[in-house]
């Protein structure tokens, strides 16, 4: 298993820079443009690199948690709230050159500066960077209610497909039925965190329903702890264990 760490290691290394020790190791999967690298950062947080593309996905909190990994190309953000949107997090990790995908309710609290290199994407739209194209769905809590933390419409998840491959970031959401009849997943990264998402045996009822090739749980820090992310795993296989599900360490410091 270190050996098997070790070369994940220095492939991610190869495609962003020197890996922060503090977080977990990154993982590669195969793609028709060469492998992608899967690297968890923290809650939201994630990179992604595919193609000679670095996308962060929610880049929040201390910055130091990116050292070592390449400068985004590309940042996604999900919503608007602090743990996805942080615009000190943005402005330090940017470069010239980054492309941020955003709602608009996200978009609307950006500098008037940052235009120029915004996309907006409201739900159901689309755009293709780098030849990578990225979709946004919804995400939103059930019922729906005036007082939902997260109303639908407001923020993304997205499906990103790079080489042939199909990545499914849930942002913060519930078993929606735009998650369940989601087809043909390669990767998917699943949100389980109460008051403000879903519970685990929600999580793993949504997974089972659109299959995932794999799944990491993600974003799973709430109001009294860190979800079971290992009763997660146990729920999603015994209803199919053709399932891969791949627990990661998103909370390096607790």
């Amino acid at each position: 298993m270190t050996m098997r760490l070790g070369i994940l290691s220095l492939c991610f290394a190869a495609l962003t820079g020197s890996v922060n020790a503090q977080i977990s190791a990154p993982d590669t999967i195969r793609t028709s443009k060469g492998p992608l690298a899967i690297q968890p950062v923290e809650h939201a947080s994630l990179v992604l690199s595919a193609a000679g593309t670095v996308i962060y996905t929610d880049p929040a909190g201390k910055t130091d948690k990116f050292k070592g990994l390449a400068a985004p190309d590309i940042i996604l953000i999900t919503d608007i709230h602090g743990d996805h949107f942080d615009s000190a997090a943005i402005a330090a990790l940017k470069t010239s050159k980054t492309r941020l995908i955003v709602p608009p309710a996200v978009a609307d609290k950006l500098p008037a500066s940052y235009k120029p290199m915004v996309t907006v994407l409201k739900n159901f739209g689309v755009t293709t960077e780098n030849g990578i194209t990225i979709n946004a769905i919804p995400m939103y809590n059930l019922p729906e209610t005036p007082d939902s933390k997260h109303p639908k419409g407001r923020g993304n998840g997205y499906i990103i497909s790079v080489g042939g491959v199909r990545i499914y970031i849930s942002g913060d959401t519930q078993g929606i039925p735009e998650m369940r009849s989601l087809r043909n997943i390669n990767v998917a990264f699943v949100c389980m965190n109460l008051p403000y998402t879903m519970d685990v045996p929600e999580a793993a009822d949504a997974v089972l329903a659109f299959k995932p090739r794999i799944v990491y749980p993600y974003h799973y820090r709430g109001a009294k702890g860190l979800s079971d992310v290992k009763a997660f795993k146990e729920k999603v296989n015994a209803g199919n264990k053709n399932i891969e599900v791949r627990l990661r360490n998103w909370y390096p410091q607790m």
